[in-house]
């Protein structure tokens, strides 16, 4: 039986930052001349989904309308990008035509490019889709393509149905059946046995102070001459995060997804863009509001290389993600929110001979050094928990020592020093709230007036002290104390006590 017309409707989702807005289609057969009418999407785009759509209905051998097809996307006023609703226009066109029952078409929601022959090709925010119908409640489920099957592994259990072809997609509304169509479970990823941290010769401070910044998630600056390993220790932060928890995990694969990445379950993403990167690579927006690069280290690391090669304006854009852990995207056309729950992990040279540490061998001028640094502002510096120096290595000891292989060693502190955190308060030290700071890493009395000393001498920020108050309860977790204690705290002010003024 021929669905009415009022009654041929279908839903699907749109693509708008991390959102996915629900997209009602609606098909009417008027009768008269034959045509395919469809209205709601840009003319370019209405175009190549019209003749997708009726090539991929009759070469798996339906019936398309012979008469005059309308179908309306609602609501028009929102954007619609790409060719993600091709298969609820076809199963809507089905519907009308009574090749499918439209009683079963309610049961879900369609996702899904479709080829000329009818094979379901993947498309981009597939697990924001899910996630958005999941969260909604109710029994839908999402039919969408298989070939998004590895991130819909982050999706709630029988959520989606991840379906090859229009044909099976046919079947399925005949049967209502989704034992054929199981879901993936995530498989966990064993740490790599050969690290890049046991590659480098010496840095033992460095070492520990990537440990530190590993252990409460804080940021971190390396700053030394050129060939030193600041890039090689950067690298090998990742190695020392433990896998992603299934909550965090989540919402990795959403901006993955919606990045139209590769999603990779429980692995922190490592973001590495180069120092020519625009404003809006890094922070995100276009005209399908897509993640930058902060929004995709989120849970991870932001590395950016030669620092001060970056545009100070880009630079700058930082300054509040790193506080709030989140990207308030305000365009003419949409409003979008991004999750930036970030560690920033830099590197430099000291000035740009990368020298200054060497009055003798350096050619810049005090003037030029001052410049050089100053592309870097004093407010992103203040965010900065550790500045740490990568000092030059001897040449006997790259010729006569072997890397001391702490790798592993060093993980598992890491991995402690974490669960401590987590049992204790639920979060990282980083995310800590002054309040927390207060209650959590309250320091002994010697370790106060140490604290008292070392904010006059250094001129220490209301962000800065608290920050080095992290880092002391970072570094007492990974030392597996209580309590914060001297030694504790004047290892966290070490790390901003750098001199920065020029020869």
């Amino acid at each position: 039986m021929t669905a009415p017309a009022d009654q041929s409707r279908v839903h699907a989702r749109a693509q708008l930052g991390m959102g996915a807005p629900v997209i009602t289609v609606e098909t009417h057969l008027p009768g008269g001349l034959p045509g395919f009418t469809l209205v709601g999407m840009p003319e370019t785009a209405v175009r190549e989904a019209r003749d997708r759509v009726k090539s991929a209905i009759g070469n798996c051998g339906l019936d398309f309308p012979q008469g005059r097809v309308l179908v309306n996307l609602a609501p028009a006023d929102l954007a619609k990008q790409g060719a993600r609703l091709d298969l609820a226009i076809a199963v809507s066109v089905l519907s009308a035509t009574g090749q499918v029952p439209w009683g079963n078409v309610q049961r879900f929601e369609y996702l899904g490019e479709l080829a000329l022959g009818g094979g379901l090709r993947s498309v981009r925010g597939a697990l924001c889709s899910a996630l958005a119908l999941a969260a909604q409640g109710g029994s839908q489920q999402l039919v969408a393509p298989k070939a998004n099957l590895a991130e819909f592994a982050m999706a709630p259990q029988g959520s989606v149905v991840p379906i090859p072809h229009l044909r099976d997609v046919v079947k399925l509304l005949h049967t209502c059946d989704t034992t054929p169509w199981p879901q993936p479970s995530p498989a966990s990823r064993e740490p790599a046995t050969t690290m890049n941290l046991d590659q480098i010769v010496g840095q033992q401070a460095a070492k520990r102070a990537l440990a530190v910044a590993a252990s409460g998630q804080h940021h971190l600056l390396l700053v030394g001459p050129p060939g030193v390993g600041k890039t090689l220790l950067a690298r090998s932060l990742n190695e020392l995060l433990p896998e992603l928890r299934p909550d965090a995990a989540r919402e990795v694969a959403a901006v993955q997804s919606a990045a139209g990445l590769e999603v990779i379950p429980f692995l922190a993403p490592f973001r590495d863009p180069h120092h020519s990167a625009t404003a809006p690579a890094m922070v995100g927006g276009g005209r399908s509001a897509q993640p930058g690069e902060i929004s995709l280290a989120h849970h991870g690391v932001l590395f950016l290389d030669e620092l001060p090669h970056f545009k100070p304006s880009v630079l700058n854009l930082l300054r509040e993600p790193l506080e709030s852990q989140t990207i308030e995207l305000a365009r003419a056309d949409y409003r979008a929110t991004f999750p930036a729950a970030f560690q920033l992990m830099a590197a430099m040279n000291p000035c740009p001979a990368g020298l200054v540490c060497e009055e003798s061998a350096c050619r810049c001028s005090p003037n030029q050094v001052r410049r050089y640094q100053a592309r870097i502002s004093g407010p992103l510096l203040d965010r900065i928990d550790l500045h740490v120096p990568a000092m030059p290595i001897p040449g006997h000891l790259l010729l006569h020592e072997s890397p001391e292989a702490n790798g592993a060693e060093l993980r598992e502190q890491v991995a402690r020093a974490q669960s401590r955190q987590l049992r204790r308060q639920g979060k990282l030290n980083a995310a800590l709230s002054p309040g927390q700071v207060r209650k959590v890493a309250q320091p002994d009395s010697a370790a106060r007036t140490l604290l008292l000393d070392a904010s006059e001498k250094f001129r220490l920020s209301a962000r800065a002290v608290h920050r080095v108050l992290k880092v002391a309860r970072s570094i007492a977790d990974l030392d597996e104390c209580n309590g914060v204690s001297a030694h504790h705290l004047a290892e966290a002010v070490s790390y901003r006590a750098m001199d920065w003024s020029p020869p």
